[in-house]
């Protein structure tokens, strides 16, 4: 158990912000987990693509599991660890957040839903398959190192984040581009949220960054959501200090600190509230 969780980038392997790897009849046991990294976070997008095969991850203390032809991602600062691969075919994409286009990235990091993985049909696979195969050949040296040949690899990784993106919104019965005011309202504060919550810890704050009344912020926040503004600040708040306390060493006062509380005993009663249990309960029960 480390002070902290580690967090990779993919500088430390590529300067060029992606890496692209096709995976062949790969079986993984706990013992050799996912790419040998264990119970960590990514600064980078993971989309992972199996033809066949099955894989088991946690994510944010809840399991996953994707079997035969099923696309997955992760987004940067997701806690996870790989369990399980068996017999698996398919393709691993890492890439850096800033090479998805805006269109691409709204989808994901604003959705009002649980990233879950997706089975796909045989069009899909074939579509999938041709894109990474037609990314991977243009990751050479020469293409990355030409800005000609990067527009080429950038509109191959547009392509395929895309195909994720289409499958995601028709899975999830989601529309973009015809949302009301008051859905995009929600993701923008949502996606403020989750960059924030460490320092900006009331709806007011949000809706000042927003330029809007805190009245009218919290009122579409539970017309879209069903929950309060507040809910939500907390359920970031929640999600962070469950990771650290089960993934770290850290005491209860130095997560309060590290969440932005400088009150420890008023972040244990915000947490025994939320969670339903003290964070020391919580602590005991995830390392159990």
């Amino acid at each position: 158990m480390k002070q902290s969780i580690p967090t990779y980038d993919l500088s430390s392997i590529t300067q060029h912000g992606i890496v692209i790897e096709r995976i062949e009849k790969r079986t993984i046991n706990t013992v050799d987990n996912l790419f040998d990294k264990g119970i960590h976070r990514d600064s980078h997008y993971i989309f992972t693509f199996l033809e066949s095969g099955r894989a088991r991850m946690m994510v944010d203390f809840k399991v996953v599991e994707a079997r035969d032809a099923a696309v997955f991602f992760l987004l940067p600062g997701q806690v996870h660890e790989g369990i399980l691969m068996e017999d698996v075919n398919g393709w691993f994409v890492a890439v850096k957040a800033d090479m998805l286009p805006d269109s691409v990235r709204s989808v994901f990091e604003e959705s009002l839903v649980d990233i879950q993985p997706i089975s796909v049909d045989k069009n899909w696979v074939e579509k999938l398959s041709t894109c990474a195969g037609m990314l991977q050949m243009s990751c050479t040296e020469e293409m990355l190192g030409s800005k000609e040949g990067f527009l080429v690899i950038r509109s191959f990784i547009n392509a395929f984040s895309g195909m994720y993106a289409m499958i995601f919104l028709g899975e999830n019965n989601l529309e973009v581009s015809n949302e009301n005011r008051a859905i995009q309202l929600t993701r923008t504060f949502r996606i403020l949220v989750r960059k924030e919550f460490k320092t900006m810890k009331s709806p007011s704050a949000y809706a000042e960054a927003l330029n809007i009344s805190r009245g009218y912020l919290t009122d579409v926040i539970r017309e879209v959501t069903g929950k309060s503004a507040q809910y939500w600040i907390h359920q970031e708040v929640l999600i962070e200090s469950k990771r650290l306390l089960s993934f770290t060493h850290l005491t209860v006062k130095e997560i309060a600190y590290e969440l932005g509380y400088s009150d420890h005993a008023y972040f244990s009663r915000l947490f025994s509230k939320v969670e339903g249990c003290p964070p020391s309960e919580f602590r005991d029960k995830s390392r159990k």
